[in-house]
């Protein structure tokens, strides 16, 4: 399938946009640079209304909210974590089909893996202007069906789940922010101690309900998009819009082998490690023993059996105009 193209702004003049702040993502950054924000947004003549967060899942409570009171436009000012609830918020609300509701990003969190797949900028006024500019993208979501207290779940996925390693390290990282430690040192030292704390699972992946692989597995990442981790190109071929999940398998590796890649994990040549595989389709399912844990974007959740079904062009966003060239 071709990536959609848009050659003009998509999102009319004199809307009004309803604001989701998370005033603890990035550490605080919310909190303390919502003022400077909703001075550019007003200087910017972009006319909205701001709530902040009070709690985990909150940001889907007021996505749910602002459609009931007539809001088609949301920005949010957080970060993966806060994006993740505002999408699950757009399949929530049955009053207008998601794709309906344009969704921006002012990035003030800690990793910020979405925005750099469209080229938005994390500095503010830099943000506020791609927002003014009005490109827009229709992206692809995920529904992730899982195992959490023996009951199955269903989340959506705007980015990217990571299962067995990459789920470890994620909890490790997510302890160190409770405890206001963040950045990339911060998470390069959870991933050197999680390496030697985790042991490798017997897994079964299934592709379109071909089984691609069978044996013990370190790590994977399925996604929609190409980043995480903060900056990590876990799954480099991902195409927003191509109406595909990526799979990225990890075989197990000796600690000497990942130290000397680690360069690949961000320079998009991750595919050229022998013990990496890869695979696209429409449906993934995992089964495991003994249970793997799972993560979708950033948020910490269940566990196998795992399945993935993606949902093609569900979501409308706020991208780069720069992002759009790129498809042309």
């Amino acid at each position: 399938m071709r990536p959609q193209t848009l050659d003009r702004p998509t999102v009319e003049s004199g809307v009004k946009w309803f604001v989701i702040v998370n005033p603890v993502a990035g550490s605080g950054k919310g909190l303390d640079d919502y003022p400077q924000i909703s001075k550019l947004l007003r200087d910017s003549g972009i006319a909205c209304e701001a709530v902040f967060t009070e709690h985990k899942c909150h940001a889907t409570e007021l996505t749910v909210f602002a459609i009931e009171k007539g809001f088609r436009h949301i920005i949010v000012v957080g970060g993966d974590g806060t994006l993740h609830e505002v999408v699950n918020g757009l399949f929530i609300q049955k009053r207008v089909a998601p794709t309906e509701v344009t969704v921006a990003v002012i990035a003030v969190g800690t990793g910020n893996d979405w925005i750099r797949m469209y080229g938005i900028p994390t500095h503010y006024s830099e943000a506020i202007r791609a927002l003014k500019e009005g490109y827009t993208f229709l992206q692809d979501v995920a529904e992730v069906e899982y195992e959490e207290s023996h009951y199955r779940q269903m989340r959506h996925m705007a980015n990217v789940a990571g299962m067995g390693f990459d789920a470890v390290v994620n909890f490790a990282y997510q302890r160190k922010k409770a405890k206001g430690k963040t950045g990339k040192g911060v998470y390069l030292w959870c991933m050197i101690r999680s390496f030697f704390k985790h042991k490798s699972t017997g897994v079964k992946i299934w592709v379109d309900d071909r089984l691609v692989f069978n044996n013990l597995i370190f790590s994977i990442a399925i996604g929609i998009g190409k980043y995480n981790g903060g900056g990590m190109q876990q799954l480099p071929a991902a195409v927003a819009d191509d109406g595909l999940l990526d799979i990225t398998m990890i075989k197990p590796m000796h600690w000497w082998q990942v130290l000397f890649r680690m360069r690949r994990l961000y320079n998009g040549t991750i595919y050229s490690i022998g013990h990496i595989l890869h695979a696209q389709g429409s449906k993934i399912r995992i089964e495991s023993s003994p249970e793997t844990p799972l993560e979708v974007d950033g948020e910490w959740l269940g566990g196998t059996p795992v399945e993935f079904r993606v949902l093609h062009r569900e979501v409308r966003v706020i991208v780069n105009k720069s992002f759009l060239a790129k498809l042309k």
